[in-house]
């Protein structure tokens, strides 16, 4: 593990000297780059806060949607002085539901980068993932989904979707819903960082990556299809997935031999997983995970990912969409204003076009901005969420569509920090 603790810290201070020391002024030849919609009057754009169901020391949020219309909110909060636990309310056309508690326990691992989440299935039900320490080691720790059958009053025993035992990382968890009632889910897995000592010699080198692995469950709690989809993948990226109309795509950071960490995608059709491919081919080569993992959506055959770079120097915020499920996607569209931080998000909108949210700032300080992007490559003007802090505390801000809103929420840094929430009008943004 000494080897993953030490690429874990080293990262952050690349990142610190690529977003603090350069604004970008070289646009990447591959990459679409126009001006912002022509100037002229624009409609108002309001970001209304609104009133977050989720408590003191609350953090790592995420929003996901169900397909009766509402969106779900979930988060850590603490209870206690060692107790962490799983909440998320729903929200309909006004306000949000009371929080309630999908599960909770002295023995997790809470990381800024690396949070639970809760779905809606296509049965109805909701499945939930959380990570529960599973050794002494800093980075031992399993994957832990549940389900609920009554909308979240309460939840089954959670069942761990890898079978290998070994104690070590299992997180950067994506949960699918599957069109059979049952939840995928996407993780990285560290077993291959296992003590082997002893289990080969000198002309046989002993595996040390990260791998990519898949495993679904029905509602009765039984595992089936665990697989390996890459062999090698980026420490501590997040990884993101949607149902396309040929099925279910994934995005992560990968990593070569020879350290480069671009953005790859795999594909599940007929059961089958697809080799893995390149979003884009930045070429950014790093010695050390940078913990900016990519984001993906989906409706029908469209599909829009979006991901952080810091190839060449120039750190970046990009996006590209596919008009066939994945089979292919365009040249990327570079879509920050500078200054960038990564941690992203994308959000598909009937029209076509996309939302892309991103943390930005500087040492003095950071904005949470989003921005409209069109697939031919125009961009509307980036709008401020909210200010905030660029620590890792900080965290990843989060979107969803209700109808002709969309929600955000983020980490309000502070000791105690607090899950926020704030909706915008779709149509605002231009």
């Amino acid at each position: 593990m000494k080897l993953l603790c030490a690429s874990r810290a080293f990262p952050l201070l690349i990142l610190g000297i690529l977003a603090f020391g350069c604004n970008r002024s070289v646009t990447d030849s591959s990459s679409q780059k126009t001006p912002s919609s022509s100037p002229g009057p624009q409609p108002a754009l309001t970001i209304q806060t609104s009133n977050s169901p989720a408590g003191v020391d609350s953090r790592e949020p995420e929003l996901s949607t169900t397909a009766d219309g509402r969106i779900i909110l979930s988060w850590v909060e603490k209870v206690g002085s060692k107790r962490y636990a799983l909440r998320f309310a729903t929200r309909g056309s006004s306000s949000w539901s009371t929080a309630s508690t999908v599960a909770e326990g002295e023995n997790w691992f809470v990381n800024w980068a690396d949070f639970p989440s809760v779905i809606a299935l296509t049965d109805g039900s909701l499945a939930a993932h959380w990570l529960v320490k599973s050794g002494s080691g800093t980075y031992a720790y399993d994957v832990n989904i549940a389900r609920s059958k009554d909308g979240g009053k309460t939840w089954g025993k959670p069942i761990v979707p890898h079978t290998d035992r070994t104690q070590t990382e299992h997180g950067f968890v994506s949960l699918i819903p599957l069109p059979d009632g049952r939840v995928g889910a996407l993780w990285v897995d560290g077993r291959n960082l296992k003590d082997v000592k002893g289990e080969s010699d000198e002309h046989t080198p002993l595996p040390v990556s990260m791998t990519l692995r898949y495993a679904a469950i029905n509602a009765d709690g039984k595992l089936s299809d665990e697989t390996q989809l890459d062999e090698r993948v980026c420490e501590c990226c997040q990884t993101s997935a949607a149902l396309t109309a040929e099925g279910a795509i994934a995005v992560y950071r990968d990593r070569s031999e020879k350290e480069v960490r671009d953005i790859h995608f795999v594909t599940r059709q007929q059961e089958n997983w697809r080799a893995p491919r390149p979003v884009h081919s930045d070429n950014w080569e790093i010695n050390g995970c940078p913990v900016n993992g990519p984001s993906v959506a989906a409706d029908g055959p469209r599909v829009a990912v979006a991901w952080y770079t810091g190839a060449s120097d120039l750190p970046r915020v990009k996006a590209a969409f596919s008009n066939d499920a994945g089979a292919t996607f365009a040249n990327p569209i570079e879509v920050d204003d500078g200054e960038t931080l990564g941690r992203v998000d994308v959000l598909l909108l009937p029209d076509g076009s996309a939302f892309v949210c991103w943390l930005s700032g500087t040492a003095e300080g950071g904005a949470i901005k989003v921005r409209r992007v069109q697939p031919d490559g125009s961009l509307g003007t980036p709008a401020v969420i909210s200010k905030t802090d660029i620590s890792r505390s900080s965290g990843f801000p989060r979107m969803a569509r209700l109808g002709t809103e969309v929600h955000f929420a983020w980490t309000e840094f502070g000791k105690p920090s607090y899950v926020r929430t704030a909706t915008a009008n779709v149509s605002a943004f231009k």
